[in-house]
């Protein structure tokens, strides 16, 4: 995999970068030369990711901001735009899961799933075409191996990550004949705060949540790291409407 400098010069939006598998991602754009504009909710998250690319080098502005709300999706990529004077990649790497026995999930945590983990992306694709389109830039979807295989008490989560990689497909036939390419990535089990937050279901069937229990381990956060950074470069040139499965094989069979 090449990507070395390709993104000298370039500017790359995060989200979900305060932590996990969006301040990789972060790094890896800033390691091979990129500017970049970290989003996420986490104020003292985004500070410390910045911190570590600064220190290493590279360029990192945060930007502190609710993306469950369409108006700060446009404010974010505008932002970006503003610090950078142009936009080349656009990496939607942040998510929700809320596990429960469907009957029991609350509306408030279904309108949440719904909002961060596909409208968001959304919202900010709409932002970000036109710049996008003006430098033949790239945009990254990071599904998930839930997008594949049903999982128990994550109906909303499944939902959520099999229309996004749905839409990621769309939007590249949409865009076939421009310059734009839109991929994703749909990772397995990583440590993130996301998972190691995440509270299991105490009366959960037990046979059923094995079913979705990597039998390789989980996925190293720098590995995907890679591929999403690899993706929002110019390296990836020969990809649009691809969806790279990183899930030690877990959507195999």
């Amino acid at each position: 995999m090449r990507l070395a400098d390709e993104m000298t010069g370039r500017a790359a939006l995060v989200t979900g970068a305060a932590g996990g598998l969006g301040r990789a991602t972060a790094q890896r754009l800033a390691l091979a030369g990129g500017k970049v504009l970290l989003v996420d909710i986490d104020a003292a998250g985004l500070e410390a990711s910045a911190r570590l690319i600064r220190d290493a080098g590279g360029e990192a502005i945060v930007h502190t901001t609710d993306l469950a709300q369409r108006n700060n999706c446009f404010a974010a990529v505008a932002a970006a735009v503003e610090a950078f004077g142009r936009l080349d990649a656009l990496c939607n790497v942040a998510g929700v899961m809320f596990p429960s026995h469907t009957p029991e999930m609350s509306g408030e945590a279904w309108d949440k799933t719904i909002a961060v983990n596909l409208a968001a992306p959304f919202f900010l694709i709409q932002a970000a075409i036109p710049h996008l389109l003006a430098v033949e830039g790239a945009i990254v979807n990071v599904t998930s191996c839930a997008a594949f295989k049903g999982q128990a008490y994550f109906a909303a989560y499944c939902a959520t990550k099999a229309g996004l990689t749905h839409m990621t497909k769309a939007l590249a036939m949409e865009y076939m004949h421009q310059p734009l390419r839109i991929n994703a990535v749909a990772p397995g089990g990583m440590m993130t705060a996301l998972t190691g937050n995440m509270r299991l279901i105490a009366d959960g069937d037990r046979s059923l949540l094995q079913r979705i229990a990597p039998l390789r381990g989980v996925n190293e956060i720098d590995d995907v790291a890679e591929i999403t950074a690899f993706l929002a470069s110019p390296a990836a040139r020969g990809y649009h409407g691809a969806c790279i499965n990183v899930d030690q094989g877990i959507t195999a069979g």
